[in-house]
């Protein structure tokens, strides 16, 4: 009996075998994070556990897409579910969701705070990739565009048509800005007078990264994750509109 249900679940449409292993991770890393007493963190551990699943999927085999190689996967499955389309769908059905009032509720600080943030790390994350050796323009705006946000470099790097690779990098890149943000916001809030909606919404700005802003502020004060989330939703949607655009121009001129 047990033989036949792994027969049939093999046999079943790839997209749903999918669906159920992401299902699968984002349980296990939420019971994870639970028990290590870091709720917030579980997004966290759910993005490391497939990149992860990814790269044992390439070496396996010998692929380089990662597990939409492992035949099981393949087809309509793990490559449409994590494919550029349903990724790119998800940012524009989260942009449509945000109103253009809430953003003034932050002042010209908050949008200053967004054109700042985003652009400082840009700059840094392109500054980081040409002192790594790369040199091509598109290669070093997808790792900046990933310093923005792990969303913003895979948008990027798809729409200047840069290998898998390089993407990864770029998805790598925000991650560690993310984890680093969740850990270190509870300890400079009082530094930096964390302590009211304003000062979370400049935040959010700043720093860009929604997952990571709001795990921060989620172990500073939960009254002010949906501020910080709220310019930092934003801050997704400017990366992801003036990365591939202004941001390649920019670098293209400087390197070419």
């Amino acid at each position: 009996m047990f033989a036949n249900a792994v027969n049939s679940f093999a046999g079943a449409d790839h997209l749903i075998i999918s669906i159920a292993l992401v299902a699968l991770i984002m349980f296990v890393t939420k019971k994870i994070s639970i028990m290590m007493g870091e709720e917030r963190i579980a997004s966290a551990l759910a993005i490391i556990t497939g990149l992860v699943l990814a790269y044992i999927g390439g070496r396996v085999t010998g692929g380089s897409s990662g597990l939409a190689d492992v035949s099981i996967f393949g087809g309509a499955g793990i490559g449409l579910l994590g494919g550029s389309m349903l990724r790119d769908y998800t940012i524009i059905s989260t942009a449509y969701g945000v109103k253009l009032k809430n953003l003034k509720k932050a002042g010209p600080v908050g949008v200053i705070s967004l054109l700042v943030g985003v652009t400082f790390s840009f700059v840094v994350g392109s500054i980081i990739a040409v002192i790594l050796g790369y040199t091509d323009p598109a290669v070093v705006t997808t790792i900046g565009a990933g310093a923005v946000t792990f969303i913003v470099g895979p948008v990027t790097g798809t729409a200047l048509g840069v290998s898998s690779e390089i993407i990864a990098i770029s998805v790598a890149a925000g991650l560690v800005k993310s984890i680093l943000t969740m850990i270190i916001t509870p300890f400079i809030a009082g530094l930096v007078g964390l302590d009211n909606p304003t000062s979370a919404m400049v935040y959010g700005g700043l720093i860009g990264t929604t997952s990571g802003v709001a795990g921060g502020l989620a172990a500073t004060d939960p009254e002010l994750v949906p501020y910080g989330a709220m310019t930092a939703t934003f801050y997704t949607g400017l990366g992801t509109l003036v990365a591939p655009s202004i941001g390649f121009i920019i670098v293209r001129a400087l390197l070419t």
